[in-house]
């Protein structure tokens, strides 16, 4: 199994994520942003909608995040 098809299995659709941070000082995604997975490419891009209306995909091998359990 190659790291897309892992990540997609491992945040499907509707998966909620808090980011932790993103290393890139151009981001419009703040750290301690949540959002939802709306697809995952075959580049293992998570492809988000962000809380605070942005869409921007992220990058499970270079930013941090945390997937939130459900109720939190």
């Amino acid at each position: 199994m190659n790291n897309a098809e892992y990540y997609k299995r491992a945040y499907p659709v509707g998966t909620r994520i808090r980011l932790l941070h993103m290393d890139d000082p151009y981001s419009p995604v703040p750290d301690g942003m949540t959002g939802t997975v709306t697809f995952v490419d075959d580049t293992g891009t998570l492809h988000m909608m962000w809380d605070n209306g942005r869409i921007l995909g992220i990058c499970p091998d270079a930013d941090r995040f945390e997937v939130i359990k459900e109720g939190e």
